[in-house]
């Protein structure tokens, strides 16, 4: 009985393992990896710097190539499942590339971050900058989108998910022959550089769910 009893107590006094954090990354193929070995993407490869860290956090790999802000948006409300509690949110490259409208990039990405509101889930939201090529009237409206709307909804903010890169010395040795998607060293930059962001998210989730576990 005496056995017994202290089996209970040492089972009642052991610290209850923390639920893991779930993050769903949204994104275009930035985001799903392309060009690179499946375990050298930018999910994998953040994931192993969470993991590193000490965090119980699990990623879900949302991105698909080629996608716009509208297809973001059109797929938003199955991204989001039950278990999802935060969103890491980098569209906008596409539009770029096709010279879409910036309103419509803007409205897009609302719908996503009202999306991502209406059931409690936090947000980072990754900006993108866009070049000269349309003029300076156009980069001002797309580059303002970003800082806007996470002003708006109250998202966690990164100025550019390509800065890491684009600061580098050596900033060509860091992408693939494509001059658009990063290598598995460019790649390695942007994690670096966004993981410290990724633990303000999850820190955000602890503080809505009181839980402060997830973190080392």
């Amino acid at each position: 009985m005496g056995k017994v009893l202290m089996l209970v107590l040492a089972l009642c006094a052991a610290p209850a393992w923390a639920e893991e954090v779930v993050i769903a990354a949204l994104g275009d193929s930035l985001t799903q990896g392309y060009g690179l070995p499946a375990d050298r993407g930018f999910v994998p490869q953040l994931q192993s710097w969470l993991d590193d860290r000490g965090h119980a956090v699990r990623l879900i790999n949302a991105g698909v190539s080629g996608d716009t802000t509208a297809g973001g948006l059109a797929r938003v409300g199955w991204t989001l499942t039950e278990d999802v509690d935060a969103m890491i949110v980098a569209l906008g490259g596409n539009d770029l590339l096709r010279g879409l409208p910036p309103e419509d990039a803007r409205a897009n990405l609302a719908g996503i971050l009202q999306a991502a509101g209406a059931q409690g889930v936090e947000v980072l939201l990754v900006g993108m900058q866009a070049p000269l090529n349309y003029g300076a009237d156009y980069k001002q409206a797309f580059d303002a989108i970003y800082p806007d709307l996470a002003g708006e909804y109250g998202a966690l903010h990164v100025e550019s998910f390509l800065a890491p890169i684009m600061q580098a010395e050596e900033s060509a040795a860091l992408m693939q022959g494509d001059g658009i998607h990063p290598n598995a060293a460019g790649v390695a930059a942007v994690v670096e550089a966004l993981g410290p962001e990724v633990e303000a998210l999850v820190a955000r989730v602890d503080a809505e769910s009181g839980d402060s576990d997830h973190s080392p």
